[in-house]
């Protein structure tokens, strides 16, 4: 039997696809997707797992079309201002990695007060990566290392993997236990790549708007039968 989950992260891909699927236009389907995470919130609160981080918006996600770009970051300041309350009134703390200075400054401001709204939450722990790519925060995390050894603040010595954990965006968080990814891709697409080195990976071909509590039970119900080893056997 595996270790009780603390954390589950997910890949939320599909949205397009399901929007094409039922013949809406792209940014329907990203509505659809948004819409869902209160749902899947709950899921994973209801089955007592206290982290939860969603993969919303990837740096390689600006390659997009100008139009689609906008579209998402429309729904994005809708979202920080509507839907995020509705999580909120369930005891969840909102927190946001990633690389914030790509973002609108009015977005950003607004990520900062629904973190300060949130603090105090304990129920669960919602981490919601927007601008990310986990090379980026690898790199990241290396020149912070880098400079705290320019000032000599530590030396070579003192670098371990502890170190480098606590340089990234997840300090003080437990690495995934469970990575998903829905929409059918079986690729993790530059996501928590130095969290996941012991995840148990989980791709379904259920699309994000679609994928609820049911599918969310299956995964945890084969986790629960998987026995992780951890490189030992």
């Amino acid at each position: 039997m595996s270790d009780k989950i603390q954390h589950i992260a997910i890949i939320m891909d599909g949205n397009r696809r399901w929007a094409k699927e039922h013949g809406q236009a792209k940014i329907v389907g990203h509505k659809k997707g948004a819409e869902n995470l209160q749902r899947v919130v709950e899921a994973v609160k209801d089955e007592g797992v206290k982290y939860l981080t969603i993969y919303a918006f990837s740096t390689e996600n600006w390659q997009r079309s100008p139009e689609e770009v906008s579209g998402l970051m429309g729904l994005l300041r809708s979202y920080l201002e509507q839907e995020f309350k509705e999580i909120q009134k369930h005891g969840v703390r909102i927190k946001f990695i990633g690389e914030r200075q790509m973002l609108d400054s009015d977005i950003v401001d607004k990520m900062a007060k629904v973190e300060r709204d949130t603090a105090k939450n304990d129920n669960l722990v919602l981490n919601i990566a927007l601008s990310y790519g986990s090379r980026q925060e690898i790199v990241s995390a290396t020149k912070k290392i880098a400079q705290m050894v320019k000032r000599g603040d530590i030396v070579l010595n003192d670098i371990d993997q502890r170190m480098f954990s606590d340089m990234l965006y997840t300090q003080n968080i437990p690495d995934p236990d469970i990575v998903i990814r829905t929409g059918g891709d079986k690729r993790i697409s530059n996501y928590l790549l130095w969290q996941i080195a012991y995840s148990e990976l989980f791709f379904t071909s259920v699309l994000w708007p679609d994928f609820g509590k049911e599918d969310l039970k299956l995964i945890v119900d084969e986790y629960n039968q998987r026995e992780r080893r951890y490189g030992k056997s």
